[in-house]
């Protein structure tokens, strides 16, 4: 039996003792209970209910009594019944069979797979029974390892499909004196409709105390500029290791990305995140996370970037709004401070380093879920970009951006699929022309899951 069985089991037992009182008269045969095939478990468990004082110390009774309980959706009341059936006689099956039952209908897995491991393995088990405690083995087993497909199509509007710099001229200094340059039109902000697809596959394998999370993912977008075609690969690991006091989650993921058919981008990236015990409403959480970033097109942008950041997880009160159309809401709030180093020596600007502060907000809205994210990141060069720019003064960077989703489930086809909205706004700030830029999109679509 496992130690948490165990403790549940011994602490009843002292509870027993204390309160048992003698029996004023002997329990009756419980042969006449027993339910047929068609049973009423309510009309039972009222007829067993008047039997509690002359079965107080009947194993047999709070077993039967518990097995109607539980099968009328009364789930608490019957797991203090089969676990005083259990401390009364540890043997007694019928109970095993139940309590198994309700411990896995309470979310107790990995407890209640033990306890029916147990049930399989003895020699007196009556053959009528074993197919099904055999096929509640294989099923409750079946949830430990989980495979689930995910896809998307989207269709959008975007101002600025090439991500180009919202200034139409750039200052150049040459020879000590500012000269202005209108930029090539093909460098100019190019917007119109597109179309996102997505597929990811998801494997989760769940073990007593820890957990594993296994995602795949590949993403499109397709416009008529099929120079800012985007195609993006992505496959990402977690470790998980709950626990009622604190948590520890260990990630890696590796991310590449393709522009215009071209690779442009791949980053491999490890992080771990801590969640301490609070008795605090918004519990506090800390990570670290590093960054290995390499630009196919030009090596000397490559970098290392490192974050270390805390924040707030927030359950906020479920909302009325007069009406009851904002229900439960949960607020995040995290802050970082970011380093990245070159990895190659003449890298423009060298060095850099910032903070970013990241904000999210989610609440059920109507029969949807509505996520509002909020994130601004300040970089600072060690070193002057470039002499020809701004007289080769370091350069700062401040971006920002805001993302509003609202998901709602929705019947397509006779399946469950989900609508999704989403609306996206860009916005950095710099003190060189060319990387100040404005991103604006919309996007509707929907998602399936299977």
């Amino acid at each position: 039996m496992s130690t948490a069985v165990q403790a549940v089991l011994n602490s009843f037992r002292l509870f027993l003792i204390l309160i048992t009182p003698v029996a004023a008269q002997t329990c009756p045969d419980l042969v006449d209970f027993y339910p047929g095939s068609e049973p009423d478990w309510v009309s039972l468990e009222q007829q067993l209910t008047p039997l509690l004082p002359q079965c107080f110390d009947n194993s047999e009774f709070f077993a039967l009594y518990g097995g109607a309980q539980l099968n009328s959706g009364q789930l608490s009341p019957a797991l203090e019944s089969l676990e005083r059936a259990l401390l009364l006689n540890p043997e007694n099956g019928a109970a095993q069979i139940d309590y198994a039952q309700a411990l896995f209908e309470e979310g107790e897995l990995f407890t209640a797979l033990e306890i029916n491991e147990r049930l399989l393995q003895l020699e007196d088990l009556p053959a009528h029974l074993l197919p099904g405690i055999t096929v509640r083995q294989e099923y409750w087993q079946s949830l430990t390892r989980q495979t689930s497909f995910q896809a998307a199509v989207l269709a959008g509007y975007d101002d600025n499909l090439n991500g180009a710099p919202d200034a139409s001229q750039v200052t150049l200094t040459l020879s000590g004196e500012p000269i202005q340059l209108t930029l090539n039109p093909e460098f100019r902000p190019v917007s119109g409709p597109y179309l996102n697809m997505r597929l990811g596959a998801i494997h989760r394998q769940l073990a007593p105390d820890h957990r594993h999370n296994w995602s795949a993912e590949v993403r499109g977008r397709l416009s008529e500029d099929t120079a800012s075609d985007l195609l993006q690969l992505s496959t990402r690991y977690a470790f998980i290791r709950p626990d009622r006091d604190h948590s520890w989650q260990v990630n890696g993921g590796i991310n590449h990305l393709l522009f215009g058919g071209n690779a442009l981008f791949t980053a491999a990236d490890a992080s771990v995140r801590y969640q301490p015990g609070s008795n605090l409403r918004c519990r506090p959480f800390y990570g670290l996370a590093l960054q290995h970033q390499l630009y196919h097109q030009q090596s000397r942008l490559d970098g290392l970037e490192s974050k270390a950041s805390a924040g707030l997880n927030c359950p906020l009160n479920r909302g009325n709004g007069g009406n009851g159309v904002l229900g439960g809401q949960q607020l995040g709030i995290e802050f970082s401070l970011l380093n990245n180093q070159a990895i190659h020596s003449g890298r423009l600007g060298g060095d850099r380093s910032g903070w970013q502060l990241n904000m999210s907000w989610q609440a059920t809205l109507l029969r949807g879920t509505l996520l509002a994210q909020l994130n601004h990141t300040k970089l600072d060069d060690k070193e002057g970009y470039s002499p020809l720019l701004v007289n080769g003064a370091d350069r700062w960077l401040d971006r920002s951006y805001l993302l509003l989703q609202y998901r709602q489930p929705i019947q397509l086809f006779g399946q469950t699929s989900t609508l999704l909205v989403n609306l996206y706004h860009q916005q950095q700030d710099s003190n060189i022309e060319l990387f100040e830029t404005v991103d604006t999109t919309a996007e509707i679509g929907i998602s399936w899951s299977f």
